[in-house]
C-alpha cells in the first residue's frame, strides 16, 4: 500500500517539513486476535427442562483496548514515564501499552531496559521501533499493526491521563455506529499561560481550545494527543496517511465511510498535556498558524472526497464573531490584555489565510510540474518508438 505522508508532526523552528511518498501499510487482520466467540445471537444454546429449546441471552463483551504512546526524544523522558504510569493507573485497564520509539536508538534501548520486566505485568508494556521512514503518523501505523486491541487509544508522550480517561473515552464504543472518539487535552504550562495568548488558539499546542463542543457530540477533527479509533476502521482507511495532520486525516476518512456521526468528541475524557516554556511565544504562534494551514492544503488534496472544510469555516466564524468582540469587551472592563488577545486572534487568522494561499500556490506548482513531466514522458516514448521504426 502506498501512502503519502508529511515529514514531521511538529516541524522544528525554521523547517516546514518535506512531502514524501512512503511505503506504509496497516495490514488488515483476517480474524480477531481475542478469538473468543460465544455464538451468534438467536442461536439455539440449550434445552429447557420441558424439552423446549431456549435462546441464550448474550451480554455484549466490552472491547479490548490497546494504548499507544509514541516518543522520539530523550528530552521528554520524565514526561513519558508519567504518561505510561498514568495509563497503568487507569480505572479501566487496557489489554496492553505499546511504546513506539521514532528513529532514536538510544531512547529505544533506554525504554526497553526500563520496561524490560513489564511484559508480564498487567497491563503488559511493549517497546517497539518505528519501522517506516516517516515520524508520528508512521510510528502510530507501526504500533497499530502489532496491537492486539479492538480499540486503539493514542496518548502523547508528554500527556498524562486522568484516572478515568480510558473508561470515558471508550464508553461510546458500546454503540456499534461509533468509529472514532477523541477526548480533551488540557494544557499544563511550564511557565504559566501568557496573558496575551487567546484560548481559541490552544490548538497550536495540541490542546483543546475555546470553540469545541462542551458535551459529547460529533467533531470533524479529533486531537491526536487524546484520541481513539476502532482498529478495523483504521485498517479500512489505510492507516494514518500524514505525519503533520494524522489526526485530521484519520478523522475525515472515518467520517467519510461511516458518516459524521461516527466521529465524536467526549470532553469528559481528559488528559494533561505539557506545554514547555518555548511554545507560548509569538514566534511559535505565528509559525504554527502559518505552516499548519499551509500543510493542510496538501493533506486535504490527498484525502480526495473525504476532505471537508466545514470545521475550519466554523472556527473562523466563531473566533471573529465571538472571541474578538469578547476580548474588546474584557478590555473595556479593565482587562489590560483583552485587546492583545483580540489582536492575536486577528493576526492568527491572517497568518492562517496566508498559509492557505501559500499552500495552494505550492500545490498548483507541484501539479503543473507533474503534468509537464508526464507530457515529456509521452513525447520521449513517442520519439523512441519512431526511432525504432526507422
Amino acid at each position: 500500500m502506498r501512502i503519502l505522508m508529511l515529514a514531521q508532526s511538529y516541524p522544528p523552528i525554521g523547517q516546514e517539513g518535506d512531502v514524501r511518498n512512503l511505503s506504509v501499510g496497516l495490514a488488515p487482520r483476517s480474524q480477531d486476535v481475542t478469538g473468543a466467540s460465544t455464538g451468534q445471537p438467536g442461536s439455539k444454546a440449550g434445552q429447557s427442562e420441558n424439552g423446549v429449546s431456549s435462546e441464550r441471552r448474550q451480554i455484549p463483551r466490552p472491547p479490548t483496548i490497546s494504548v499507544i504512546i509514541c516518543a522520539y526524544t530523550e528530552d521528554r523522558w520524565e514526561l513519558m514515564r508519567q504518561s505510561v504510569a498514568s495509563v497503568q493507573g487507569q480505572s479501566l485497564q487496557p489489554c496492553e501499552i505499546i511504546v513506539c520509539i521514532d528513529h532514536n536508538e538510544i531512547l529505544f534501548h533506554r525504554c526497553a531496559a526500563y520496561w524490560a520486566d513489564s511484559a508480564a505485568c498487567t497491563p503488559p508494556i511493549r517497546v517497539i521501533q518505528n519501522k517506516y521512514d516517516g515520524h508520528l503518523g508512521s510510528a502510530r501505523n507501526t504500533a497499530a499493526e502489532t496491537a492486539a486491541g479492538e480499540i486503539l487509544a493514542f496518548l502523547d508522550d508528554d500527556a498524562a491521563a486522568d484516572k478515568d480517561w480510558l473508561q470515558i473515552l471508550t464508553d461510546p464504543y458500546h454503540d456499534e455506529r461509533i468509529g472514532a472518539v477523541g477526548g480533551r487535552p488540557l494544557p499544563v504550562f511550564e511557565a504559566g499561560r501568557p496573558a496575551w495568548f487567546p484560548v481559541q488558539f490552544d490548538w497550536v499546542f495540541g490542546c483543546a481550545y475555546d470553540g469545541l463542543p462542551t458535551s459529547r457530540g460529533p467533531l470533524a477533527h479529533l486531537i491526536g494527543a487524546n484520541m481513539s479509533v476502532r482498529r478495523t476502521l483504521l485498517e479500512q482507511v489505510g492507516g494514518f496517511h500524514s505525519d503533520n495532520h494524522d489526526d485530521m486525516d484519520m478523522s475525515h476518512r472515518v467520517a467519510h465511510i461511516r458518516g459524521r456521526e461516527a466521529v465524536i468528541y467526549e470532553p469528559a475524557a481528559t488528559v494533561r498535556h505539557f506545554v514547555p516554556a518555548s511554545r507560548p511565544t509569538w514566534k511559535y504562534f505565528w509559525r504554527r498558524c502559518f505552516f499548519v494551514n499551509k500543510g493542510k492544503v496538501e493533506a486535504f488534496a490527498q484525502m480526495g472526497d473525504a476532505a471537508a472544510l466545514g470545521a475550519e469555516t466554523r472556527f473562523v466564524w466563531y473566533a471573529l464573531a465571538k472571541a474578538v468582540p469578547r476580548g474588546i469587551s474584557q478590555a473595556a472592563k479593565g482587562d489590560a490584555y483583552g485587546l492583545a488577545r483580540s489582536a492575536a486572534i486577528i493576526a492568527g487568522m491572517g497568518l492562517a489565510a496566508a498559509g492557505h494561499v501559500a499552500g495552494r500556490i505550492e500545490l498548483a506548482r507541484r501539479l503543473r510540474r507533474q503534468r509537464q513531466q508526464a507530457t515529456r514522458q509521452v513525447f520521449d516514448t513517442a520519439a523512441q518508438a519512431g526511432g525504432r521504426e526507422k
